[in-house]
């Protein structure tokens, strides 16, 4: 597959609906303009990159530029969008569903707009929830509470039926907030409405708290996480040093990847050890997890340990891996196993106290913070503007500081994850004091 197509955005047409937006289409620094097709955004910005391309008479690696086009493809006064919101929660899924009402109404006059109640589920009738009606009054303040106002479930529906129920309801655009689980399954519908050869757009905006979606910078929610993770780090540290040896072990959500765990340990410097998943640690030995703790302790006499929630899986015996409704791979716990592996440890060497702390649940159902809450109406709002303009099996996000387009294909081949040997992790390292070694 060549680079030109590997990310292309799929369509359902050409659309040949003027806007009706009012907006410049003179190119200007400081004026909101029209996007046209031919806008891309170069993937590799590096001078490296670039001379590759121009030796090899190649064009780069391109995404869509994302924003409002002067042509749409959908009818606004007699469209039909719906909204819905899968997986685990995480702060500023209320933002995203209040940015896509506010601009389906007010930028383009979409008057119907459906909430699906608690994710896929909502599009099987037989589960009987029926839809709420989204409009500009009812979601205006969900911003200021966490969570979701659709509520949220996981697993898998039956995509016929799904695609049935969109069909029967004239719903034309479908958005779905949600992670991996959620994108493929929004990629699996498009795919049954284009077998199909019907006339609706699917789009997704991705949703993990983890950050762990390929391509993109980030996803929302995500620095709200560790925003709030900051000071339970500062609380957790007065803890661990106002006992002689004390410990605090801190389990931060980071499934497959440990973005949260180390960027809470970098906003709040007070942390000595950061196991994420990416680290294949060992407990035992000169170079042992347990070992470096004891020096640590014999030295400052207290020590603050954050742990993701995927981390040292490779310690635990597993005979058959269990998935839960989505599909993840359920881990053992790490925090209880580490807790129970320092007082084992520890009993024959000098007492310790040990505080465990973990907080996932109180900050994943957060709202979100200013960052984020502007964040999520931006990725609102560009992820209305390809739907409108008849785009399909889209994801929108930033790369490069830019807001683009991307097909869901692209995103979910893969998880993004700290590379070890990155700047990022260095500055974990260089913080922490964390051994090289370890791992």
């Amino acid at each position: 597959m060549s680079n030109k197509i590997e990310f292309q955005i799929e369509n359902l047409g050409v659309p040949k609906l003027k806007s009706p937006l009012q907006l410049s289409t003179v190119r200007g620094d400081d004026i909101f303009t029209f996007i046209s097709e031919t806008d891309k955004m170069v993937f590799d910005t590096s001078l490296e990159g670039y001379a590759k391309c121009l030796a090899n008479n190649e064009e780069p690696l391109c995404f869509e530029k994302a924003g409002p086009r002067q042509n749409i493809h959908f009818d606004p006064e007699n469209s039909t969008a719906a909204i819905v919101t899968c997986g685990g929660l995480c702060p500023g899924i209320n933002n995203v569903i209040r940015g896509i009402v506010m601009a389906l109404h007010y930028f383009y006059g979409v008057k119907k707009i459906l909430g699906v109640p608690y994710g896929f589920e909502g599009l099987n009738p037989e589960m009987g929830h029926g839809f709420i009606e989204l409009t500009p009054d009812k979601v205006k303040d969900i911003h200021q509470f966490g969570g979701t106002i659709l509520g949220s479930s996981r697993g898998a529906q039956d995509v016929s039926v799904m695609v049935d129920t969109l069909l029967k309801n004239d719903v034309q655009m479908l958005f779905t907030i949600g992670g991996d689980g959620t994108l493929k399954g929004c990629n699996a519908i498009g795919e049954e409405i284009m077998k199909r050869g019907l006339d609706i757009s699917v789009v997704g905006i991705p949703k993990t708290i983890d950050n762990d979606v390929d391509i993109i910078d980030k996803s929302f929610g995500f620095e709200t996480a560790f925003d709030i993770a900051s000071p339970i780090l500062k609380d957790a540290h007065n803890e661990a040093a106002g006992a002689y040896n004390g410990i605090a072990i801190i389990k931060l959500m980071g499934r497959d990847s440990g973005f949260i765990a180390a960027s809470a340990s970098l906003a709040m410097p007070v942390v000595n050890f950061v196991l994420v998943p990416e680290l294949d640690f060992e407990l035992y030995g000169k170079n042992g997890f347990l070992e470096v703790l004891k020096s640590r302790l014999e030295t400052k006499h207290h020590a603050v340990i954050v742990v993701a929630e995927g981390a040292g899986q490779h310690l635990f015996e597993k005979n058959d891996v269990m998935t839960d409704a989505s599909g993840n791979v359920q881990h053992d716990d790490i925090g209880i196993f580490l807790k129970q592996k320092i007082k084992d440890y520890f009993s024959d060497v000098f007492p310790v106290t040990i505080k465990y702390i973990d907080p996932s649940y109180i900050i994943r159902s957060a709202a979100a913070n200013s960052s984020d809450s502007v964040f999520c109406s931006s990725l609102a709002y560009q992820a209305v503007h390809g739907a409108m303009s008849g785009k399909t099996k889209f994801v929108v996000g930033k790369v490069n500081d830019k807001f683009v387009y991307l097909p869901i294909s692209a995103v979910v081949s893969k998880r993004k994850k700290i590379d070890l040997e990155g700047g990022f992790w260095f500055s974990v390292l260089q913080s922490t004091g964390q051994p090289f070694f370890l791992g």
